[in-house]
């Protein structure tokens, strides 16, 4: 059995607009999930973490690159070749109010996975798998005979979770499961996730915005800025020991519970907009906003390396 269940190895996902214009969503991302261990990718707004989500999970074609699936290559698989192991992989999409068939009872969306992968003949054998699943994410059986528009945000979101789950896969990419949530419902799925993992034993990819909420789920973070990679590390390592400029900025704009001290705490975040993934900067894509930047920033492009013992890091101040 292999130690890691997903390897990402130079991962590269271009779309093209028109016939000149490329969009850059990821730019040679390279990680790897080991089983029962969960990987929190976070990054502003636009920098590609969905993107690197879907195109793992092929709903998109990489460009370029490798995805290794528990050894198994499945880069360039047609999708009649990776029927048997979508089994292993599923995801919890970010919005709650599209991600659910509005046609579809409860009972059917969590049933067509089963249904899809021949766990079951009928949709009453599916009952025996549904009904559970209902219960475990904190809904009843009464919930199975109505329809999505019928529960709220949080509810529905279980729901997505329970659809994802029943297959009871080894691997869950979670794209930014609890942004459309209230703040105590995202504490109570995010409770939900991690109580069937530590029962499981499958791994996640949790992307967020929320840093201090990817701080409690994860085991390692990666950080990603305009479709690249640019800090990878356990998770308390990055929060105590943050290294790359960009990292800072971010750590540096989560708000402070303590009035006094809020007052004491530097403004922080960073500076500048966003380049366009169209034209993404030379060199290092973040020295057009980096208080750091040097001459050889804006020409060479840095490589991800050890800074320190399992800390890496693609940043020029550290050659």
């Amino acid at each position: 059995m292999n130690e890691n269940i997903l390897e990402v190895e130079h991962l590269t996902q271009h779309f093209r607009l028109g016939r000149k214009e490329v969009v850059h969503a990821v730019d040679d991302v390279s990680f790897c999930i080991r089983r029962g261990q969960t990987l929190g990718l976070v990054g502003e707004s636009g920098c590609g973490k969905s993107s690197c989500a879907r195109s793992i999970i092929r709903v998109y074609d990489p460009t370029g690159g490798t995805i290794l699936l528990d050894g198994t290559d499945i880069t360039h698989m047609s999708q009649k070749q990776l029927q048997p192991l979508r089994r292993k992989m599923q995801m919890v999409f970010q919005d709650p109010y599209s991600s659910l068939n509005a046609r579809m009872t409860v009972r059917d969306i969590i049933a067509e996975p089963l249904l899809a992968h021949h766990v079951v003949k009928n949709r009453e054998q599916a009952n025996s798998f549904v009904y559970p699943m209902l219960e475990r994410v904190g809904l009843t059986r009464e919930h199975a005979d109505r329809y999505a528009h019928e529960f709220s945000g949080g509810q529905r979101q279980r729901v997505g979770i329970a659809r994802a789950l029943v297959l009871q896969p080894e691997l869950v990419i979670c794209d930014e499961p609890i942004s459309a949530l209230d703040v105590s419902i995202q504490a109570q799925v995010v409770n939900l996730l991690r109580d069937y993992q530590q029962e499981k034993g499958l791994a996640y990819l949790f992307i967020a915005h929320d840093l201090s909420m990817v701080r409690y789920v994860s085991d390692v973070v990666g950080v990603m800025y305009l479709g690249q990679l640019v800090e990878l590390c356990g998770a308390e390592e990055i929060y105590s020991h943050p290294l790359h400029p960009y990292t800072q900025g971010l750590l540096s704009a989560i708000p402070v519970a303590n009035p006094a001290l809020a007052r004491q705490k530097k403004s922080g975040g960073v500076a500048g907009d966003l380049p366009s993934p169209v034209t993404p900067p030379a060199g290092c894509r973040f020295h057009t906003r980096c208080p750091f930047a040097k001459p050889i920033c804006s020409q060479e492009a840095p490589c991800m390396k050890e800074a320190a013992p399992g800390h890496s890091v693609a940043c020029h101040l550290y050659d």
